[in-house]
């Protein structure tokens, strides 16, 4: 399995209002391990608003030897479709990928270029604050906040950085779906080790109390699929099955 984590940061909030990228980072995770990762700061051709450089700390000055978006769009294509395993890409993360695809789309376009998906396997986006609104409907689902839920260091985030956030993604991502909080397993750690440090679930058996129902509570349960039979004209498949 080949995963990219994306982040971005930009000048302001909206590409339509002529702001523009000065930084994206991207992370592959192969097989549970960060492989690979792309990085680059942009120079976008304009100053970033007051509430953005305060963000992201990126000054029009930092950013004047940068290269232009079109200077990198080959590289990062390249990275995100032509691995050196050729292995296929089943999911491209961004959290709030409206956010992050309205501004890479945006650039492509000024380039004469397709949007970034149409480059890559139909269907491999996966907006990872949909995910967390999905599991935690109703709380702060931020990368920080998500940081703070399942424990991930995230002390050294003084400022925001695409490459920076783009691994703490990655952390944020496997622990919302596979409970691991710890992405970057060493290839060498023994399965002791790691049982010990809980990535591994123990397979030690658990013995579980077993709770019988009644014959009361029985004599109402098929009671109640007599009438469930009964309203479906006999088209309970399964009313043979239950004793």
């Amino acid at each position: 399995m080949r995963w990219v984590m994306l982040d971005t940061e930009t000048t302001g909030l909206d590409p339509r209002q002529g702001h523009r990228l000065v930084e994206i980072g991207l992370v592959e995770i192969v097989a549970r391990r960060r492989t690979r990762t792309w990085h680059h700061y942009l120079n976008p051709g304009r100053d970033s608003d007051p509430g953005a450089l305060e963000k992201h700390g990126l000054t029009t000055d930092f950013l004047k030897d940068k290269p232009p978006f079109g200077g990198v769009v080959e590289s990062l294509i390249e990275f995100l479709c032509n691995p050196p395993q050729s292995t296929p890409l089943n999911g491209l993360v961004i959290h709030n990928a409206a956010f992050d695809l309205g501004f890479l789309d945006h650039e492509l376009s000024l380039l004469g270029r397709p949007a970034l998906l149409a480059h890559l396997p139909e269907g491999v986006l996966v907006d990872s604050l949909k995910v967390a609104r999905e599991l935690f409907p109703g709380k702060r689902n931020s990368l920080d906040a998500l940081c703070e839920r399942y424990e991930i260091d995230h002390a050294h985030r003084t400022f925001h950085g695409a490459l920076l956030d783009a691994e703490l993604l990655g952390e944020v991502y496997l622990a919302m779906t596979r409970g691991q909080e710890n992405l970057w397993i060493p290839e060498e750690t023994s399965r002791d080790a790691l049982q010990m440090s809980g990535y591994v679930a123990s397979t030690s058996a658990h013995r579980l109390r077993v709770l019988q129902a009644t014959e009361a509570e029985m004599e109402a349960h098929r009671s109640q699929l007599e009438r469930i039979d009964q309203a479906s004209g006999g088209r309970m498949l399964w009313r043979s099955e239950v004793p």
